[in-house]
């Protein structure tokens, strides 16, 4: 009977190391799922780097097309406002 708590106190520590190793397995499938992810996010991010450079060329782009909209509308209203001051005159 002096043998049954030695038993006793080896069976409770194989469980704990079958704990223990279910523990870590879960941990590892936790882990490689997390660096999947991981890893989709990052190539999410550069697709999104991507995107964002070419959005911001075409920002560029567009900035620069109205600035040389804008300066031909104001030639032409510089232009309309001479001959308006010279039919003004012309009337007068």
């Amino acid at each position: 009977m002096t043998n049954l708590p030695g038993l006793e106190k080896f069976s409770h520590l194989e469980d704990k190391l079958y704990r223990t190793i279910e523990l870590c397995k879960t941990l590892m499938q936790q882990s490689e799922a997390l660096q999947q992810e991981n890893n989709k996010l990052k190539e999410q991010i550069a697709g999104l780097s991507s995107e964002n450079s070419i959005l911001t060329e075409q920002i560029q782009k567009l900035d620069i097309e109205r600035q040389e909209i804008r300066a031909k509308i104001e030639s032409m209203l510089e232009a309309i406002a001479f001959i308006d001051s010279d039919i003004s005159e012309s009337i007068e």
